[in-house]
């Protein structure tokens, strides 16, 4: 396997999770295709900038891994056994860069992110929008594992239709009470108000079953507000005012699609990330593409590698009482990439500045 040993990920690999002492994470990285090789190796800059200023006990050590579609061009597998293997095995949390899949249909691919969410049972997608001098404090909480994503399609040929595809939607009562319990744990950490986003009256079987699964937990949250939008509605209500929202929580494809399309209240896709959270595993990503227009011309923007990696921080310290320490570096990242994205000389191109990858690295880790 092999291993990084240049200065920014140097480190000896440990062998095993059992391994690890007390202050010392293992965090597997899959940069995948595009921009991902240049963003997380940028994120992970500053991640061991911030635990350095920091003066806390903590060491970070990296495990390299394969995933995308560059990996399956080489071994005809997206998601190889041994990256599966090494996350499960010898890794306390992951950064995923991004993938670039084909739009048309080749044989024996999938994406190895969805892979990834099944294998690793990471059941909850928490995809964080926020701006606060706009008052919007969203955090969109989407079902990661079920839904039309479950990938079950056919092509049939009808004789009046011609060909005609069709695609299984699958929502359980186990899936949707377990997310729902995620979104309101949430909540009363935040304002203690929930917004269920579903299409009951029209989907009244599968999304009725979502919608009445999330009630029935509600019941075990008696101090949190809760509320329904339905799907359309919520898209309309969310743009016309998002800082009336607190925590939403969403089917697999409306949580998708809200969460991408709430991006664009707090500067876009370059800014934002999202952590794929199971019951002891986290594995978080920027919600960008892989850019292959600007790929390899160090000009990406790392900012929502860097915010998924304060996450991923956040994530570690919620599975280890030993670790407590790690949302106040978290949050010295946080604010300062608030700090660096006002800076548009440092800022890359997609911001509005004319700096680079290079540039808003140094800016982060100067403002920490």
């Amino acid at each position: 396997m092999k291993r990084f040993s240049t200065s920014l990920f140097a480190s000896k690999i440990l062998l095993t999770k059992n391994q690890s002492r007390n202050l010392t994470k293992v965090i597997g990285l899959i940069p995948s295709d595009g921009i991902g090789k240049e963003v997380v190796p940028a994120a992970v800059e500053v991640l061991n900038a911030a635990i350095a200023k920091s003066g806390k006990d903590l060491k970070l050590e990296y495990i390299p891994l394969e995933a995308g579609w560059e990996t399956f061009l080489k071994y005809k597998t997206s998601l190889p056994t041994e990256t599966v293997e090494t996350l499960k095995n010898k890794c306390d949390g992951a950064i995923f860069g991004s993938v670039q899949s084909p739009s048309q249909r080749v044989e024996g691919y999938s994406s190895p992110i969805v892979a990834l969410r099944n294998k690793l049972d990471l059941y909850a997608n928490l995809r964080p929008c926020q701006d606060l001098s706009k008052g919007i404090d969203m955090m969109i909480v989407r079902e990661n594992t079920e839904c039309l994503y479950v990938k079950r399609e056919k092509l049939i040929d009808d004789p009046e239709k011609g060909k005609v595809a069709i695609a299984e939607r699958i929502i359980s009562e186990k899936a949707s009470k377990r997310i729902a319990r995620v979104a309101f744990k949430l909540a009363l950490q935040r304002r203690k108000k929930v917004t269920i986003v579903h299409k009951s009256n029209v989907l009244s079987v599968s999304d009725g079953l979502f919608r009445e699964s999330c009630l029935e937990v509600a019941k075990e949250f008696p101090t949190v507000q809760v509320e329904e939008q339905l799907v359309d509605s919520m898209v309309y209500k969310m743009n016309l005012d998002p800082t009336q929202y607190d925590v939403v929580v969403a089917p697999n494809l409306y949580g998708d699609i809200l969460s991408d399309g709430a991006a664009a209240f707090v500067g876009g896709l370059g800014v934002t990330a999202s952590a794929n959270v199971g019951d002891h595993f986290a594995l978080v990503e920027p919600v960008h593409g892989s850019a292959p227009d600007i790929a390899g011309k160090g000009i990406a923007n790392p900012i929502a590698t860097i915010r998924a990696c304060s996450m991923l921080l956040r994530n570690l310290q919620e599975k280890d009482a030993n670790a407590n320490f790690l949302s106040g570096i978290a949050e010295s990242m946080d604010n300062a990439v608030t700090k660096v994205l006002k800076q548009k000389e440092v800022c890359t191109p997609d911001l509005g500045g004319k700096g680079n990858t290079k540039t808003i690295v140094e800016a982060v880790i100067k403002n920490l």
